[in-house]
């Protein structure tokens, strides 16, 4: 047999070796597809309200039965005083919304803006009251999305472009200055990256699609500040650990904080716990602080936005640790988990 012969037959890959191989790649795909969907499908299948703040006024007696009634796990239900402090609750966003009854009618207090399905679910209560009370509901709307979008479709579709936002510049970066030598120039970048394509985004949202309300400069701070979270974050996973970190924290993002950031419902439709959990991850923190910034002058703006420092800390630190490794290894050798040149691979 000649040597190229035997070298070949060295080199084939055994029969059962190739069909283990395969077998590990479909299991492992199938159980990706299968969690991918579960990520996606278990919140929106065990969504509805959960603690949601709504306010009650009116004669007391009125007021107290109709606490009583919403005396579930679905209300958190507060009494106030008159129609004026339930709005200015709405307003200042200490509830979604609220009922006022009264003999004459049924008065629905919603903020469209706020939660969309907790205003349209009150809507449908005060109808209900309002026909037993054989009078009519009346809906007031004290903050809707822009007559240019009254759906709210630009804010929902916002989810996707804030997380890839986050790992583009990450990726893209990461090829092009790789190892610890590019790792300052990859900081640099993904700073300048998010202030550019916050900028642009609530650009479009704002002037192009009519989506957005509010102070442009703010809004595209906030913005901003959420792409900085993830991306700073991602390249901090690839510096220490690679592409596998980077892959395990977009998969993060992507199957939990995209599902349970409840950008197009908001917070309290979620399943108990997992509203929370969302509102720790930048895509949810993102989210909260466009709403706030975007419709409510802010009001509410401070704890997501606290909530994205303290990611960008984290991905700075991620990032320093890198640094001062690099600076161990004599600063010539490639980040963690990066591909071996063909030369050395090879022999």
């Amino acid at each position: 047999m000649s040597q190229h012969a035997a070298q070949a037959t060295t080199q084939r890959p055994d029969g059962r070796g190739a069909v283990r191989k395969l077998t590990a790649v479909l299991v492992g795909l199938t159980a990706l597809v299968t969690l991918m969907l579960g990520a996606f499908a278990l919140p929106s299948i065990h969504s509805g309200p959960r603690d949601m703040p709504v306010g009650v006024t009116g004669a007391r007696d009125a007021t107290r039965a109709l606490q009583q009634k919403l005396d579930t796990d679905m209300w958190d239900v507060t009494v106030y005083d008159d129609a004026g402090a339930l709005t200015s609750a709405v307003k200042d966003r200490d509830v979604v919304g609220g009922l006022g009854v009264s003999a004459s009618g049924v008065d629905v207090y919603t903020a469209t803006a706020a939660s969309p399905m907790g205003g349209t679910l009150l809507t449908s209560l005060g109808n209900t009251l309002a026909a037993q009370q054989r009078t009519r509901a009346t809906v007031h709307d004290l903050l809707p999305y822009p007559g240019d979008d009254p759906r709210g479709a630009g804010l929902s579709a916002a989810a996707l472009p804030l997380i890839f936002g986050g790992m583009f510049p990450a990726v893209v970066l990461t090829r092009i200055f790789p190892g610890h030598r590019g790792l300052r120039t990859r900081l640099a970048g993904a700073v300048l990256f998010s202030l550019l394509a916050g900028a642009a985004v609530t650009a479009f949202l704002q002037y192009g699609t009519g989506s957005l309300t509010g102070n442009y400069a703010v809004t595209a701070l906030g913005v901003s500040l959420g792409m900085a979270a993830l991306s700073m974050t991602f390249i901090g996973l690839e510096a220490l650990f690679g592409f596998a970190g980077l892959g395990i924290g977009a998969a993060v993002m992507m199957f939990l904080g995209n599902p349970l950031s409840g950008l197009a419902t908001g917070p309290h439709w979620l399943p108990e716990g997992w509203s929370t959990l969302g509102q720790l991850l930048p895509p949810g923190a993102s989210g909260s602080l466009l709403r706030a910034n975007a419709y409510f002058d802010g009001t509410g703006a401070a704890t997501p936005a606290l909530t994205l420092a303290v990611w960008v800390v984290l991905g700075l630190l991620l990032i320093l640790a890198a640094d001062r490794r690099g600076v161990k290894a004599g600063g010539g050798e490639p980040a963690a988990g990066a591909a071996a040149p063909a030369s050395v691979a090879g022999g």
